[in-house]
C-alpha cells in the first residue's frame, strides 16, 4: 500500500532539553497491511540508524498500544498491526496516532504523529430496514417528512453525500435536512398532494450514496400509508435537549425530560416517545418514559470510554404523525481513576561509583479522567540519595543525588507516589528496588597495627610461627585477600628468603632452623592485596624475635686450652689461705640464664688444697702449702652454665709450688725433659705397632702352615712368658678396644728372660684441652712407681678409656 510522508519542522526544538519543539508528522492509509513503511524516522529525526541500537531507541505510546514498530537497522518506521481508522478514532474528523521515539545516553525525545487517512471501507447504512411513515392526505405539497438518515463510519468525501428514491416517484422527493452539532439529516419533501381514495400507500428505496471511489451505498425501503386527515404533527419544545449524568450515577438516575405537543385533540394529540436511534451508539444505556418523556440510565456510564452520548427521540401521536428531536447526554467525569505508572527502563544493579545524576528509571505516568481529576505530581518517599527529575511531558527519570557506598548500604527499597489532583486524590505507589554492585573501592584491613611472633632457635624446617588477618569489606572477589611478603620500601632487597606467609590463611613460618648467636630478630613486611582491577593492598610489619636455647657450651678464654699441655701457675709454698693462684675466664654465647656460667674444681691431685669461686671463677689456696704437698698439682676446673639441660666445658690447670726461682729452673728442666718423653713415646708406639702387626702376618702364616702338615711348633719365644699377653694386647688393638689414646713403652732387659712393660706417659690427642692429663717421663721413681701389671689393670673402663691418674700408676714389669 502506498504511503505519504509530511516532515513539518526539523529544527525547532521545545523548552525541555530533551524534546523537539515541533513533532515529525506523517500520514498512512489505513487498512495498511502490517510490515508496510511509513517512513525513515531516523533520516527525518537527524539521527544515524546505528545512534538507534547504540542508544536502545524505542516508541513509546500514551495508551500503551504499539500500533507502529522501529527497524533498528534501516531507521524506518513500520506499521506493526493492521490500522482501523473507524475503530481508533470513530467519527471524528481527523485521526492521529501519536508516540514518542525515545532514545537513551543521553535520553532525548521525538515527537511523532502519525494520521490516519480514510478509505472508502464502509457502506452507509440505514438504521431500520424498512421505515413505515404514515401521512394524512391533505397533507400541503411541500410538507417535510423526516427520517433517519443512514450511517457512514467514514469520514469526509467518503461519507454520505447524496440520497435518491428508486423508482423514481411523482409524489415525493429527498432532501438533507437541518444540520443538529453537524449532523445531517433526511427529510422526504412531498411534491404533489395524496389521495387516499387514488392510492392508499406506497412503496419506495431510498438510497444514501457516499463520496467515494468507487461509490457505496445503502438502501432502505419505504412504506408509506395514506391516513385520513390528521392535521398537525407533534412538536418538541426545543430540537436538542442536553443533559448532564457523573459517570458513577446508579441505574436509573434520571436524566432529562423531552416535552412533545399535538395541536390535535383526541387520539390524534396522545403523543408517544420512543429512541429510535444513538448517533451510531447503542442506546441500551438510555430508557424513555413513552408516556412522561423521561430518560433515564439502565447502566453505568464510563466517561473515559464516551465522553458524551447522542440520542433521537422520536414523538408519534395518535394519528401517525411524528417528529424527532436530538437528546445530547453529557457524561460528568468523577474521579475514579487512579493514576497508572507505567515504567520504560529500570537498571539494577548499579555500580556504587555511580556519579551524581545517573539515571536508574524512566517511567511515565497518565490518568484517565481529566480536568483536576487527571492532574499528575509525584513523588519520591524519605530518600537522601535519589530524586525524581521531570524528563519530558509526563515522563520522569529516577536519578542518584549523592555518591553511593554499597558498604554502608547494599540496597535501596524506593517508592514513588503518583497522586491525581481529585477530591478525595487517589494514588498509585510504584516500587523500585535498587541494588547497589560492589566495586573495588576498599583496600584489605589487618586486625592489628603490628604483630610479634616467637620462634626458638633450631627450629625445625617450615614451623608455624603465627598467622596474620586481614579482612576487606569489599564483596566477591574486590573481598578475596591473598598474602605475600614484600619489602619494606620499594628500593630495599627482596625480604628473607627464610621466612614464608601462606597466600591464602595468612600462616607465617620459618623455613629453615635460625640461629639465636647469629640473628636476633627478623622484621618483615606483609602485604594483604584483594583480587580487585586494579588490586588494593595494605601492608604491615611482622617482628620475629628469636628466642635462644642453651645450644652453646662455654667457651674458657683463659687460661687457654689450645696448647697441648696446660698452663702452669707458679705458687710460693709461704702463701697463705686464701692466696690468688689464677682466675679461669670463660663465656658462653648464649643469652640470658642459658649464659649465666658457675665455676667448681671438678678433680685436683688435692682437693683439699684448692677452692674455685662459684661466680667469679678464681682459684685460691683453701689452706697454707705444706711440706707434704707435692710439688706438682694438676686442677680441672669444670665450668657450667645454667640452661635446662646445663652446658659445661673443663679447663686444666698446673699449679708448681716453689720455695726458690732454682726450683722454677728445675721444674722448666723436668718440663723440657717430658716433653722430649713424649716425642719419643710417640715413635715407640709407632714402631711397636708395626713389628706387631709384621709378628702377627707370619704367626697366622706359620700356624697356617704348620697345620697343613700336622706339625707342632718346636721352636722357642721371643719373649718369655709374653706370648699370651702379646697375642691378647694384639687382638685387642686389632679388634680396637685399647684406648688409642694413651702410648706405652716396651722395654726387653737382656739376660733376664722377662718382659717389662714401662709406662711413660698418656697423650690424648683426640680430647679436648681441658681433659688432658699432664705427665712426663722421669727417672724419679717416686713419680713412677713400678708394680706388677694385671690383665684387670690394663682393661678399659666402661667407657673404653682410662683416666690420667690411673695410668699414671700403673707399671708393667
Amino acid at each position: 500500500m502506498a504511503t505519504s510522508r509530511q516532515v513539518l519542522c526539523l529544527c525547532a526544538f521545545l523548552s525541555l532539553p530533551h524534546a523537539r519543539a515541533e513533532p515529525i508528522r506523517y500520514s498512512v492509509i489505513e487498512e495498511g497491511e502490517s510490515g508496510s513503511v511509513v517512513a525513515n524516522v531516523a533520516e527525518d529525526a537527524g539521527l544515524a540508524p546505528a545512534q538507534l541500537s547504540a542508544r536502545r531507541a524505542r516508541l513509546l505510546s500514551e495508551d500503551g498500544r504499539q500500533h507502529f514498530r522501529l527497524d533498528p537497522a534501516t531507521g524506518r518506521l513500520v506499521v506493526a498491526e493492521r490500522l482501523d481508522r473507524e475503530e481508533l478514532c470513530g467519527q471524528s474528523a481527523t485521526c492521529t496516532l501519536p508516540f514518542e521515539l525515545l532514545l537513551a545516553n543521553p535520553v532525548q525525545f521525538f515527537r511523532v504523529e502519525v494520521a490516519v487517512e480514510d478509505i472508502n471501507d464502509h457502506a452507509p447504512v440505514f438504521p431500520e430496514e424498512r421505515v413505515i411513515l404514515k401521512i394524512v392526505e391533505r397533507s400541503d405539497p411541500g410538507s417535510r417528512f423526516p427520517l433517519e438518515g443512514a450511517q457512514d463510519l467514514d469520514v469526509g468525501s467518503n461519507s454520505i453525500q447524496a440520497y435518491s428514491i428508486v423508482p423514481e416517484n411523482k409524489y415525493f422527493g429527498v432532501d438533507l435536512g437541518s444540520q443538529v452539532k453537524g449532523k445531517k439529516y433526511v427529510e422526504l419533501v412531498l411534491e404533489k398532494p395524496l389521495d387516499r381514495e387514488e392510492q392508499a400507500e406506497m412503496d419506495f428505496s431510498l438510497i444514501a450514496i457516499d463520496g467515494g471511489s468507487p461509490p457505496r451505498s445503502g438502501t432502505t425501503q419505504i412504506h408509506i400509508v395514506i391516513l385520513d386527515v390528521n392535521d398537525n404533527a407533534p412538536s418538541f419544545s426545543q430540537e436538542l435537549y442536553v443533559g448532564q449524568v457523573l459517570e458513577n450515577a446508579p441505574e436509573g438516575s434520571f436524566i432529562l425530560r423531552v416535552v412533545a405537543s399535538d395541536r390535535d385533540a383526541g387520539v390524534n394529540g396522545d403523543i408517544s416517545y420512543q429512541i429510535s436511534q444513538a448517533g451510531g451508539q447503542s442506546h441500551s444505556a438510555f430508557k424513555i418514559d413513552s408516556r412522561s418523556g423521561e430518560i433515564k440510565l439502565t447502566k453505568p456510564l464510563d466517561f473515559e470510554t464516551a465522553k458524551n452520548h447522542e440520542l433521537s427521540v422520536r414523538a408519534t401521536d395518535g394519528g401517525g404523525l411524528s417528529t424527532i428531536c436530538r437528546v445530547l447526554v453529557e457524561v460528568v467525569d468523577v474521579n475514579d481513576n487512579a493514576p497508572e505508572v507505567m515504567v520504560n527502563s529500570f537498571s539494577s544493579p548499579i555500580p556504587e561509583d555511580s556519579l551524581p545524576g545517573t539515571v536508574i528509571a524512566l517511567f511515565t505516568v497518565k490518568d484517565q479522567d481529566s480536568g483536576s481529576n487527571g492532574k499528575i505530581s509525584c513523588a519520591l518517599e524519605d530518600q537522601l540519595s535519589f530524586s525524581l527529575r521531570p524528563a519530558y511531558k509526563n515522563y520522569f527519570e529516577l536519578v542518584t543525588v549523592s555518591a553511593l557506598d554499597r558498604e554502608e548500604k547494599a540496597r535501596y527499597i524506593l517508592t514513588v507516589t503518583a497522586a491525581d489532583a481529585g477530591s478525595p486524590p487517589l494514588t498509585t505507589t510504584q516500587t523500585f528496588t535498587v541494588d547497589i554492585s560492589d566495586v573495588n573501592d576498599n583496600a584489605p584491613v589487618f586486625n592489628q597495627t603490628s604483630y610479634t611472633m616467637y620462634v626458638r632457635e633450631n627450629n625445625v624446617p617450615t614451623v608455624l610461627v603465627g598467622t596474620v588477618s586481614a579482612v576487606d569489606a569489599d564483596m566477591g572477589s574486590n573481598a578475596k585477600v591473598t598474602y605475600s611478603l614484600v619489602p619494606a620500601h620499594p628500593t630495599e632487597q627482596p625480604p628473607c628468603s627464610c621466612i614464608s606467609v601462606n597466600s591464602e590463611n595468612g600462616d607465617v613460618f620459618v623455613l629453615r632452623p635460625l640461629d639465636y648467636e647469629q640473628v636476633r630478630q627478623i622484621e618483615v613486611t606483609v602485604s594483604a592485596s584483594d583480587a580487585g582491577s586494579p588490586p588494593l593492598s595494605a601492608n604491615i610489619t611482622i617482628l620475629i624475635s628469636v628466642v635462644d636455647e642453651n645450644d652453646n657450651a662455654p667457651v674458657v678464654l683463659y687460661p687457654s686450652q689450645d696448647s697441648s699441655s696446660p698452663s702452669s701457675e707458679l705458687v710460693p709454698v709461704s702463701a697463705e689461705a686464701g692466696y690468688l693462684i689464677t682466675k679461669v675466664v670463660a663465656v658462653d654465647a648464649d643469652s640470658g640464664q642459658n649464659s649465666w656460667l658457675s665455676y667448681h674444681l671438678l678433680r685436683a691431685a688435692d682437693p683439699g688444697l684448692f677452692v674455685v669461686a662459684a661466680q667469679s671463677g678464681e682459684v685460691r689456696l683453701r689452706r697454707s702449702v705444706t711440706e707434704r704437698d707435692a710439688v706438682k698439682q694438676k686442677l680441672i676446673i669444670l665450668v657450667r652454665d645454667n640452661g635446662r639441660p646445663p652446658l659445661s666445658a673443663t679447663a686444666a690447670i698446673s699449679a708448681l709450688l716453689l720455695s726458690d726461682f732454682s726450683d722454677m729452673r728445675l721444674t722448666h728442666s723436668n718440663l723440657a725433659t717430658e716433653d722430649e718423653g713424649i716425642s719419643l713415646t710417640t715413635y715407640l708406639i709407632i714402631s711397636l705397632v708395626f713389628v706387631s702387626l709384621l709378628f702377627l702376618v707370619s704367626t697366622a702364616a706359620f700356624i697356617t702352615h704348620k697345620v697343613c702338615k700336622r706339625k707342632e711348633l718346636k721352636d722357642g719365644h721371643v719373649l718369655y712368658g709374653a706370648n699370651n699377653l702379646q697375642s691378647n694386647l694384639a687382638d685387642a688393638a686389632a679388634a680396637g678396644t685399647l684406648p688409642h689414646g694413651f702410648c706405652y713403652e716396651i722395654s726387653l732387659t737382656t739376660g733376664s728372660g722377662n718382659s717389662e712393660f714401662k709406662f711413660l706417659k698418656p697423650i690424648l690427642p683426640s680430647l679436648p684441652p681441658q681433659l688432658h692429663a699432664t705427665g712426663g717421663v722421669t727417672n724419679n721413681e717416686q713419680d713412677f712407681p713400678c708394680g706388677p701389671l694385671t690383665m684387670e689393670d690394663i682393661a678399659p673402663d666402661n667407657h673404653g678409656m682410662r683416666s690420667a691418674e690411673q695410668f699414671n700408676s700403673l707399671s708393667l714389669k
